[in-house]
């Protein structure tokens, strides 16, 4: 067996750990035993998430953890890993209908009977009202999908919700008429990555002893071109009475969280998060190196940065000020449902056309541009593909 001695200066422990262990996958090398001493959880992680690769095969034989490190770590692995495998899943086999049951098999299976869940498909969406889900999705022939999850570990139907998190499913963003250019849509399998971290966040929160009731609701459909796609100049009609023109049917992922959006209001919970692989402007400020956040309660954006830090994972708060919600007018409609030209700051507009479909915008709701979700080629501490960046933060929070 081959010895690869590892120094450490305690400046930046977990990263040097993350950079090695893509070098040693790089040597070929799928066989490691981490042994010496200093080893825990967070470094054994960090080791794992440098190491693994969407290519291939890797073992790693585990140095000895006690029993709370230990637990933590396998919840790592077996949560985590759903989020990057999921994400990085072909789209021909991940449609808006498997996206929405992996979700639901994830959570019963680390919350047992303590979850139900509703799922609405296709037309019975358009009859229900979520038309912007209906309108993205309808260009498919893969029906669009809401999942609508309670968890709920009191027992008691009457008990209040404490979050809603809401999640961007795009399963394939073409970009619709609006269409991408294929640098732009080689990688759009990953589009519904914001609905896989907040899925994999509320899993790892029930690890970890969740014990508030929690609602989960993926919006999760294909943006494809047919005869029967949305168009440029539709108007959307949602159920909170707001009508917004397409003006860009790339600009689709607003258009189906607002459905999940106003839902989540409905609950009156303390906190609504939703996380979407929403904008191109926030990986242009951010790179693939940060997740983007945006908010107008300055304590809960403080507080979800303070759970980053903890986590040692990547946020950076942008601006999102009163301003930005009227940067998208329309002729036709209330609401635009992209900028024009006058306004360049697309991550933040974005933002306020989300803020919408909030009831109490300004307080208790975090939007999350999932910029750090996935990487379209490998770099020195990441192999191409998801990150599973966002999972722990989120779920730090919930358990705060």
């Amino acid at each position: 067996m081959m010895a690869l001695p590892l120094h450490l200066n305690g400046a930046d422990d977990l990263g040097l750990i993350q950079r090695a262990a893509r070098k040693i996958d790089g040597l070929g090398i799928k066989h490691v035993q981490l042994s010496g001493e200093g080893w825990d959880a967070d470094r054994c992680w960090a080791f794992w998430q440098g190491y693994k690769a969407p290519k291939g095969t890797r073992k790693v034989e585990w140095p000895d953890l006690d029993d709370a490190q230990r637990q933590e770590l396998d919840n790592r692995l077996m949560i985590i890993d759903w989020v990057r495998d999921t994400i990085n899943a072909p789209a021909e086999e991940l449609g808006p209908s498997q996206l929405a049951q992996r979700a639901v098999d994830l959570i019963s299976n680390v919350a047992g009977d303590r979850v139900t869940y509703r799922i609405t498909k296709g037309e019975d969406l358009r009859e229900q009202g979520y038309m912007g889900l209906h309108t993205v999705g309808r260009g498919s022939e893969r029906s669009p999908v809401l999942l609508a999850l309670d968890y709920n570990p009191t027992g008691d139907k009457e008990a209040p919700v404490y979050a809603c998190l809401v999640g961007k499913g795009i399963t394939f963003d073409s970009g619709g008429y609006s269409i991408k250019q294929t640098a732009f849509m080689d990688s759009m399998k990953s589009d519904m990555g914001g609905a896989a971290t907040v899925t994999g966040a509320l899993a790892f929160a029930i690890t970890r002893g969740l014990n508030k009731r929690v609602k989960l609701f993926l919006c999760c459909a294909d943006n494809l071109i047919s005869g029967n796609a949305f168009k440029l100049g539709d108007i959307i009609t949602y159920r909170n009475g707001k009508k917004v023109e397409v003006m860009n049917t790339d600009a689709e992922g607003r258009l189906v969280l607002a459905d999940g959006l106003i839902d989540a209001s409905a609950q009156k919970p303390e906190m609504i998060i939703d996380a979407a692989t929403l904008t191109g402007a926030a990986k242009t400020a951010l790179g693939n190196d940060y997740h983007a956040l945006f908010s107008f309660d300055d304590a809960l954006a403080g507080r979800l940065l303070a759970s980053a830090a903890q986590e040692n994972e990547p946020f950076w708060r942008l601006p999102l000020a009163e301003f930005h919600r009227s940067q998208l007018p329309s002729n036709f409609a209330e609401l635009n449902n992209t900028g024009s030209a006058a306004y360049p700051a697309g991550a933040s507009t974005a933002a306020g056309f989300l803020s919408h479909f909030v009831e109490n915008y300004q307080q208790g709701w975090l939007h999350i541009d999932c910029s750090a979700t996935y990487r379209k080629a490998p770099v020195e501490q990441w192999s191409a593909g998801a990150t599973g960046l966002g999972v722990r933060t989120i779920a730090n929070l919930l358990t705060a």
